[in-house]
């Protein structure tokens, strides 16, 4: 596995591999890499033939009091990983490589942006289309791997690539749980053992959820009130949202009558935990 560090050179070698005919998969990551990071380059692995994983802590989509400067690294942790992985490449950008001085173009999606995560966190989904935007147009992937976990920043780039049209297609991988069903995040090692067990709400009540779907309930109001109360049950955890949504525009639907999304967000303490179920 090679480590690049320049976005010329980074570009330069994807630019070859496609002329030599490769199929190029991407697994874009912020490092701190689990189980479900590595999950999603072993698909990469199958389905593609020269896998390129990157690891940027993307100062775009924090806001100015979230977890910038705490946020878990470890590079050379990530390298062995991903070696055993059999990964081609590592990019391993600078900040000032991804966003140079004088950088002034960022991606806006004026209204799936601020849905979910985008109206918790303002701002945050502009600094990922931004950044997933320029990962494609540097690294040029012909599919990239996203995790399901993630469920509301899948929406928001396969919206990037319809309306920018993107040759790139957008893989969304099933979430990895631990063996308790808490959801793996890299923000997990922010948990003491208290706050581990109270984060397992998030789990317990799309379990919930899905039981009462599988009993035969559709109204989504009704699920979502049932996610409500199981997490805001644990006295540790501050509900950021519970909602049950069309997975594509994010916007709260009144049935359940296709693939739909339950999502759910909290506050364990300090640290923000998010996850979800697709009911169909």
């Amino acid at each position: 596995m090679d480590l690049v560090t320049q976005t010329a050179e980074m570009q330069a070698r994807a630019i070859e591999a496609r002329a030599r005919g490769r199929r190029i998969g991407l697994v874009p990551t912020m490092g701190a890499l689990h189980e479900g990071h590595l999950s999603l380059v072993r698909v990469a692995r199958r389905e593609t033939e020269w896998v390129v994983v990157s690891l940027f802590v993307n100062p775009a989509q924090f806001g100015p009091t979230e977890d910038l400067a705490r946020y878990p690294r470890d590079l050379e942790t990530d390298r062995r990983l991903l070696e055993a992985e059999r990964v081609d490449i590592l990019y391993a950008p600078s900040v000032e490589q991804v966003y140079p001085a004088g950088f002034q173009t960022f991606l806006q999606l004026e209204e799936l942006g601020q849905r979910l995560d985008g109206a918790s966190r303002p701002g945050h989904f502009r600094g990922v289309a931004t950044v997933v935007a320029k990962l494609f147009l540097v690294v040029q992937p012909h599919r990239a791997y996203f995790g399901q976990k993630d469920a509301a920043q899948v929406a928001v780039i396969r919206r990037l690539v319809r309306d920018l049209s993107f040759p790139v297609q957008v893989v969304a991988c099933p979430i990895v749980r631990e063996a308790d069903g808490l959801a793996m995040s890299s923000r997990n090692r922010y948990l003491n053992p208290e706050q581990r067990r109270a984060a397992l709400s998030l789990s317990r009540g799309l379990r919930e959820v899905e039981a009462r779907f599988a009993a035969g309930e559709r109204s989504a109001a009704e699920l979502r009130e049932v996610l409500r109360e199981t997490v805001c049950a644990e006295p540790l955890a501050r509900l950021d949202y519970a909602e049950v949504v069309d997975p594509d525009t994010l916007l709260p639907v009144a049935l359940v009558e296709g693939p739909t999304l339950a999502a759910v967000a909290a506050w364990i303490g300090e640290t923000r935990l998010i996850d979800n179920s697709v009911l169909a």
